[in-house]
């Protein structure tokens, strides 16, 4: 009977994170009123959470081939059973029998998706669940920029200089078209019309602008890529458009994943509430999560990383695609009169689990929304040259 093999996780950082709290005892003995404590943390994108180990782990795990499998019966001789058998339990160790085999499918799902590895670590533990961000900054009273002045002091100077004025070299205005007049009317959207529908043909042409396959081309059997109106590293597109339709004509409220190539809609089983879910996509962000579509914007990363395996700059690359997406959305729903945004402050662990995404393959970067924009400004948007709120007053400017 062959022996176990083992190997360590593909991936894996460790975290001394220290913790300070109040200490009576050290206060009333002449110190400083502080204690610290300080707890070693593994983290392994293949795990759902963070994991204590201790310095004796951690030593084991320095130790063992990420790559090479190698017998538990020379593993055990090096550092005794008790610490395999805990490593193994915390699924940093992977074993190639059947003993948890969820830990060893996840990893190798992680191998070959060819993330780096600091990448992968970064990307995996900065998603959110449950985190309601708009409702902790209004109770914080962090909700606008003259309260955080207040709190935190003045922000660095809104504008950068390396020398003074009289060193500059003024430029020309330059010239002026009417895509000047478009980039002054793009603001962020904070006020939906909730009791309005948007049509379908202004719904499909944002989507066609924005994220559909202007054309295609084969460069050989298996390997086709795409054109969009936004660049893209290395030409990939590795982002996904997947949908939270709220209030469209003709289009059943509900989930959908957008076929960039045929430019069609895939509807996604979900049996849960639409309205909870949205707010829930955007961290409670009320005013985001009225808009009449929310588009979240996922990076399907094996695109990406098959040319770019384990690529320092590779996850950097996926961001920006996320980034030039953004900016033809804003102008698209500009152009056609519409409102939109776009925020990171999401939920990604429960949009995943919404989607179906597994995130070491498919995981959300951001969320933007578009829709029919309201009469009345109740929450407060940004708008300092006054192209879409009637200045000193919160009606909207008349277009006609």
């Amino acid at each position: 009977m062959t022996s176990m093999q083992l190997r360590r996780c593909s991936v894996v950082l460790f975290d001394p994170r220290e913790e300070v709290v109040f200490d009576l005892e050290s206060l009333a003995s002449g110190g400083d009123g502080l204690a610290s404590t300080l707890t070693l943390l593994a983290l392994a994108p293949h795990l759902e959470n963070e994991v204590p180990v201790t310095t004796n782990e951690v030593a084991l795990l320095a130790q063992v081939s990420a790559t090479n499998w190698i017998p538990r019966a020379e593993v055990c001789g090096r550092f005794g059973d008790a610490l395999v058998d805990a490593l193994l339990e915390k699924g940093l160790l992977i074993a190639d029998s059947d003993q948890a085999p969820v830990f060893r499918e996840r990893d190798e799902a992680l191998r070959s998706a060819h993330w780096r590895p600091l990448a992968a670590v970064s990307h995996y533990s900065f998603r959110w669940s449950g985190v309601r961000s708009g409702d902790e900054a209004r109770g914080a009273g962090y909700s606008t920029m003259t309260e955080l002045a207040e709190r935190l002091g003045p922000p660095p100077p809104h504008v950068l200089a390396h020398v003074d004025e009289p060193l500059r070299q003024s430029l020309p205005e330059g010239i002026s078209t009417s895509f000047d007049e478009l980039l002054a009317r793009r603001v962020t959207c904070r006020n939906f019309d909730v009791a309005s529908v948007l049509p379908l043909t202004v719904f499909s042409t944002m989507l066609r602008r924005v994220f559909s396959a202007q054309a295609t081309l084969d460069i050989q059997k298996d390997n086709t890529v795409i054109k969009r109106t936004s660049p893209s590293g290395g030409g990939l597109h590795p982002t996904e458009a997947y949908l939270l339709v709220s209030r469209v004509e003709g289009v059943s409220p509900g989930l959908y994943h957008y076929h960039s190539g045929g430019h069609s809609l895939e509807p996604l089983a979900s049996e849960l509430a639409l309205d909870d879910l949205a707010l829930r996509c955007v961290a409670a962000q009320r005013y985001f999560a009225d808009a009449h579509v929310l588009v979240v914007m996922a990076s399907r990363f094996p695109r990406n990383f098959w040319k770019y395996r384990n690529h320092a700059k590779a996850y950097r690359v996926v961001t920006l695609d996320v980034g030039h997406l953004s900016q033809t959305l804003y102008l698209s729903a500009t152009d056609l009169g519409l409102g939109a945004f776009i925020t990171g402050a999401i939920n990604e662990v429960e949009i995943e689990a919404a989607f179906g995404m597994d995130p070491l393959v498919v995981s959300p970067i951001a969320v933007c929304g578009f829709g029919i924009r309201a009469q009345e400004r109740v929450s407060t948007e940004f708008d300092p040259l006054g192209t879409v709120w009637e200045p000193g007053t919160n009606r909207l400017r008349d277009r006609g």
